[in-house]
């Protein structure tokens, strides 16, 4: 983070084993995964290296994806009829479908830009075939029939964490203080799995506000893996790789250096938790000079604790917890350290993120429930 590399206090700090004394009962928050690691990766790692050699239908049949032909999936949207729009980004266009089955879907067209948009496409479709947990999107199938290149993703309510953070429409509520502390765990949780349970680790590279996705009851899922690299193993500390990410996201060292680490990914969970604390865009062009950037922008609040609560998202009202804020500044603060081994680890951070969200926060009464009980 600009403005120095000092290292910060660790995470177990902001426990309450470390803290001033409260109830201990909801140090965390019980959760038990139901994934299995990906033992496909190691078999196919030289073609998730290089993609667009060799016919990949057998491995996706064998990992539930199915393949759909265009027709399908044109009759599924109504011929991508543009009522059934649901977005744009990096890959291509959105739209909601409905299949045969009655199952409700979405639909992603691949831009046709040549080689490397077939191979994020191919990376896309190998990376959720073999990646299964409750906070990664579910691929549901996809489509490579001569030019055309699409997927089909299981359909998410509420779209995008960005449309419910920037530019509300105006009958669309902010997200209150409770539901940013549930998607900022649900989506460390996701990484979680990529870096932790997944072998060999995955390296995510483009986590962002757009690619996190809601379901109807805001539990948040990772999405967009056209990016996604197999991390370093062995004694290699470090994947070299041409830099791509979205910028206000990326990682210091590795937009100068091409140098992809999964602390590379801490840096950006760091930006979206700064962003569900304060309602602001990580890069916002339409900004005052020197608040363009988020990080650059933040940078002397999250330095002084007197400061904290100038960071916090006017639409919250000023219903939030002090305390659990402070703690939440607190991780975004060393998530953002310029020195990747400065940065915490993902678990370090979802531990401490189970504490936070295990407290409930009550507007009415301004106390979480565990000021509540105690």
């Amino acid at each position: 983070m600009a403005g120095g590399t000092k290292k910060m206090r660790c995470l177990a700090c902001m426990s309450p084993r470390f803290d001033d004394p409260i109830d201990t009962d909801d140090n965390n928050v019980p959760y038990s995964s139901s994934v299995t690691t990906t033992s496909g990766f190691g078999s196919i790692k030289t073609r998730l290296d290089s993609p667009e050699d060799g016919d990949f239908s057998p491995i996706l049949e064998q990992r539930g994806a199915k393949k759909f032909t265009v027709r399908e999936l044109a009759n599924a949207t109504q011929q991508f009829k543009e009522t059934n729009f649901l977005g744009q980004g990096g890959f291509g266009r959105v739209f909601k479908g409905h299949l045969e089955t009655g199952q409700t879907v979405a639909v992603k067209q691949l831009k046709q830009e040549g080689q490397q948009g077939n191979h994020e496409f191919l990376v896309e479709v190998l990376m959720l075939s073999l990646l299964h947990h409750p906070h990664l999107v579910t691929l549901i199938g996809y489509c490579s029939e001569q030019a055309k290149r699409l997927l089909v993703y299981e359909y998410m309510a509420n779209g995008s964490l960005e449309t419910h953070l920037f530019d509300l429409e105006p009958n669309r509520m902010p997200l209150d203080w409770n539901t940013r502390m549930k998607i900022a765990l649900g989506a460390a949780r996701g990484l979680e799995y990529l870096h932790c349970k997944a072998n060999p680790p995955v390296i995510y590279r483009d986590l962002k506000s757009a690619n996190i996705l809601l379901d109807e009851d805001f539990n948040p899922k990772l999405s967009d893996f056209g990016l996604a690299k197999l991390g370093p193993v062995g004694d290699k500390t470090h994947v070299s790789t041409r830099i791509m990410g979205t910028y206000g996201y990326c990682a210091p060292e590795y937009a100068m250096t091409g140098k992809l680490t999964l602390k590379s990914d801490i840096y950006g969970f760091g930006v979206v938790l700064l962003e569900l604390i304060t309602g602001r865009k990580a890069m916002d062009c339409r900004g005052k000079l020197g608040e363009k950037k988020l990080v650059v922008w933040a940078a002397p609040f999250l330095k002084d604790q007197n400061k904290h609560f100038e960071l916090v998202d006017p639409l919250l009202q000023e219903k939030y917890p002090r305390r659990p804020l402070r703690h939440t500044v607190a991780i975004a603060r060393m998530c953002l350290q310029e020195q990747p081994n400065f940065r915490p680890t993902i678990s370090e951070i979802v531990s401490a993120l189970e504490y936070l969200a295990s407290q409930i926060y009550d507007p009415a009464s301004c106390r979480t429930s565990i000021e509540a009980r105690g």
